[in-house]
């Protein structure tokens, strides 16, 4: 009887010492964990143009990428001669839009930009009975996606392309189906690029 009870008396001993063991945070060891390198966000800091290479047939023009989901202007430099300082307002247009279509430069990716404007999108000329100032682009400005339509808004704004008052008046290709807006790149609108689509004026 006595031998049955210090057994079950030993039980209830290990039983209780174990639970105080537990009670007092005593925990296994684990082994750690690399969870790989914080992520990285982007500096958003444009990076300057090389400016030794002007001078010598070269130039510096501005345009606008995205970054952090908002439009920022960089600087890139560019041939003299590749139309970005004509007096003809078109043939600036066709040159920053091609800077626009361009990949971000390596140090421009590093930073942290990137361009929404694809290969397809083009601007020609005003059609007959739009003002001097108006371009048309291959496709209306409400069916571009927003973010692109941003860059190309605030890119030509800096530009003879936009008229005395800042706008920039952009129709799509069909002269009488698609209907000229003006533009503006406001402060909001290169805060908020999604907002683009929608801040078009009807021009009358």
């Amino acid at each position: 009887m006595s031998t049955r009870w210090t057994r079950s008396a030993a039980l209830l001993l290990t039983g209780a010492v174990a639970l105080l063991a537990a009670g007092c945070g005593i925990r296994g060891t684990s082994v750690p964990v690399d969870a790989g390198a914080a992520p990285s966000r982007a500096s958003c800091r444009a990076p300057e143009s090389e400016r030794t290479a002007e001078g010598a047939g070269r130039g510096s023009v501005r345009i606008y990428l995205l970054c952090s989901s908002r439009v920022l202007s960089v600087s890139r430099t560019t041939r003299q001669g590749d139309g970005t300082t004509s007096p003809e307002p078109v043939r600036v247009a066709r040159a920053l839009l091609e800077q626009l279509r361009l990949p971000p430069t390596a140090a421009e990716a590093s930073a942290g930009f990137s361009t929404a404007v694809e290969d397809w999108v083009e601007v020609s000329g005003p059609a007959k009975g739009d003002p001097d100032s108006a371009l048309r682009l291959s496709r209306p400005p409400e069916e571009i996606q927003s973010l692109a339509l941003a860059q190309i808004v605030c890119t030509f704004a800096d530009t003879t392309v936009a008229g005395d008052d800042g706008k920039v008046v952009l129709g799509g290709p069909d002269s009488q189906r698609d209907p000229l807006k003006a533009y503006r790149c406001t402060e909001e609108m290169r805060r908020n690029p999604v907002i683009a689509v929608t801040s078009g004026v009807l021009v009358s």
